[in-house]
């Protein structure tokens, strides 16, 4: 595993041993950040469920004014640690270690909203994805999110798949690659085409 991009190009990447963390893979970060390039830059940037850190600190790499880590399983924050002290990333970042709600309900109280939002929840957690959805698509957390924000959460392409809608959130358009899929949400008019496969 390795930073595609940036200013860390080409670094390497630490994981926690076992299956309990499964970073997304360097070919569909690489996609979605192709996907995502004419907005990194500047941007207030949200890795929820963050594991090793690898699409932060992707972020960070391309551009990023600041990312907003949550991560709270002790194995994938030691891991996450471990690569922004690698890589000596000391600033531009915040990390939350009690999860992912604390640092929701915490931004929600900051004037400055986030551009792009990314989760990752375990596949299996179909309640962390709705949980989570359901809070950054709620009315009475509007200011959380900046206009045009865009939301992806990435799950099984078989199985439980994220709701067509949440709150104010619409999915857009879905990107499969084999059995990975990223559903893109946004509260605005579609600007995406609805369905597009990863090659």
């Amino acid at each position: 595993m390795r930073v595609i991009a940036g200013t860390y190009r080409s670094r390497l990447l630490s994981s926690p041993p076992g299956i309990h963390t499964r970073p997304t893979s360097d070919r569909l970060r690489e996609t979605l950040f192709n996907i995502l390039a004419p907005r990194i830059s500047g941007s207030r940037f949200a890795d929820l469920f963050a594991g090793t850190g690898a699409v932060g600190i992707e972020a960070i790499s391309r551009g990023a004014a600041h990312v907003f880590f949550a991560e709270k399983a002790p194995p994938a924050l030691k891991a996450l640690k471990t690569n922004l002290q690698a890589l000596r990333i000391a600033s531009g970042y915040t990390l939350e270690d009690r999860g992912v709600t604390a640092l929701l309900q915490r931004l929600a109280k900051l004037p400055d909203p986030l551009d792009i939002v990314f989760l990752d929840p375990p596949y299996d957690a179909e309640a962390d994805y709705i949980q989570t959805l359901g809070f950054l698509g709620s009315p009475a957390n509007s200011s959380l999110l900046a206009p045009g924000a865009l939301i992806l959460a990435e799950h099984a392409t078989r199985g439980f798949r994220p709701p067509e809608h949440c709150g104010r959130l619409q999915r857009r358009r879905v990107c499969k690659q084999g059995d990975t899929s990223v559903s893109f949400y946004t509260t605005e008019a579609p600007t995406l085409d609805s369905q597009t496969p990863i090659s």
